[in-house]
């Protein structure tokens, strides 16, 4: 039995050394670190009150900070990553960052909210945490860390082995070139509506799926923006919602959606809500439901732009 146990023992112990300290994965894993730590470092960087869209991918690719930042006269930093990446971490690491005066917009994934969270617990974070951010990792709760130390498996392995080696012979991301990249502000740039094209049948195959209201209420990333919310109530950081991009042709239900507008009913919150509900025709689509092209990107935003101006009693700034 004794055997049994140190067998056990060591076994676990060189799992957690391989997962912490020598396997990676920069070319997928890394791709997303660089993003997140890059919106980071620009944070950073903005002593003046500022605005930070918090998403996921619908941050990055729908709305675009570069449009937003001069015609609501602050500094615009998009800060949203992928659905996957939990929403306890993401607020963890800006929390430093945010400062009285500044405003943290939300337009939130229908999926961000209702994500189980044994599932958030064990998206890419996770792994990141555990291999190159110990620091925000200890900063979670213990359930967190214990969830990241066992986030990888085999699968992880070999993937690690193919990257580590592609990376160090050169290999160049293809990706850039099929979907476009990033600008300064954090915007995904160059998903243009020539590039959609190559995606149009399986926009038009897609069949987006919507959470009932009781889903929403109970969620538990809806928890965790209440938590948030709360927390920057007590630190002078205004939160306001919104709602990600979607299909015209498959509007989200009225009771999810009042749902989703009771989660920013504190007196720090707003919700904007724009006369089409973020809507869209297919056509104005890059290759899912949450990412406009780069055209719709810019009309999003200048309304999203309009929106959050009208709510902070603002006079829009002249565009540039």
């Amino acid at each position: 039995m004794g055997r049994i146990l140190l067998a056990c023992g060591a076994s676990l112990f060189l799992y957690v050394v391989a997962f912490a300290w020598v396997l990676d994965r920069p070319l997928t894993l890394g791709a997303l670190r660089d993003r997140i730590d890059a919106s980071l470092r620009l944070g950073q960087s903005i002593q003046q009150p500022k605005l930070v869209i918090l998403a996921g991918s619908n941050g990055p690719y729908s709305h675009r900070c570069e449009t937003i930042e001069p015609r609501v006269g602050r500094p615009c930093i998009n800060a949203g990553a992928a659905v996957g990446v939990g929403l306890d971490y993401l607020f963890v690491r800006w929390k430093p960052l945010l400062h009285p005066g500044d405003i943290v917009y939300l337009p939130m994934e229908e999926a961000q909210n209702v994500r189980p969270r044994t599932t958030a617990e064990l998206g890419p974070d996770a792994a990141i945490m555990l291999r190159h951010d110990r620091t925000t990792l200890s900063l979670l709760p213990l359930r967190r860390q214990i969830a990241a130390l066992f986030a990888c498996g085999p699968r992880d392995a070999i993937m690690s082995l193919i990257e580590v080696s592609l990376d160090a012979n050169g290999f160049r991301d293809p990706r850039a070139m099929a979907t476009g990249g990033t600008n300064l502000w954090g915007d995904h740039v160059g998903h243009t509506a020539l590039l959609a094209g190559f995606n149009r049948a399986s926009l038009l195959a897609i069949t987006p799926y919507h959470p009932t209201s009781a889903q929403i209420a109970a969620g538990y990333g809806t928890l965790l923006i209440g938590d948030f919310i709360q927390w920057a109530g007590l630190h002078g950081v205004r939160v306001i919602g919104g709602l990600s991009t979607g299909f015209a042709d498959s509007p989200i239900g009225d009771t999810s959606l009042d749902a989703i507008r009771a989660i920013y009913h504190g007196s720090n919150t707003g919700f904007l809500e724009l006369a089409n509900h973020s809507r869209y025709p297919r056509t104005a689509f890059f290759d899912t439901q949450d990412h406009l092209n780069e055209d719709g990107q810019i009309s999003h935003s200048i309304l999203v732009a309009e929106g959050l101006n009208q709510l902070t009693d603002r006079t829009p700034a002249l565009s540039r």
